[in-house]
């Protein structure tokens, strides 16, 4: 299963991003291999919208399964679920952290985003 986890860093033990749309960038982690990849996020950071959505697309175009970070807001949260990925909001700690929460079924799948749009 490919994960991806908002990344403030471009490895496993990066903090956690809380933010999605606009995270530095993303690690796109195997979770039986752990093989990861960076994806950075720069073009997201600094936009005047539509930061969310793009950012969804980024990771799903990249095979992202599964998106854990630590918020997550509406357009994003239905740009992902549109496309098949699970969101997992609430995450915190590192990369490395946040995917043996979700691998070991500490954290769960969100039912819809959890702040509002431009948080």
């Amino acid at each position: 299963m490919r994960i991806a986890v908002s990344a403030k860093g471009a490895d496993l033990d990066s903090p956690v991003d809380e933010r999605f749309g606009r995270a530095r960038g993303f690690m796109l982690v195997d979770g039986e291999t752990w093989a990861s990849e960076h994806i950075p996020n720069t073009r997201n950071l600094e936009a005047a919208q539509g930061a969310g959505i793009q950012a969804a697309r980024l990771v799903a175009g990249k095979g992202a399964e599964v998106v854990v970070t630590g918020h997550v807001g509406p357009k994003a949260f239905r740009t992902l679920t549109a496309a098949g990925i699970k969101v997992v909001a609430g995450a915190s700690g590192t990369v490395r952290e946040a995917v043996e929460a979700f691998v070991s079924g500490k954290l769960r799948g969100a039912e819809s985003a959890d702040v509002e749009s431009h948080w």
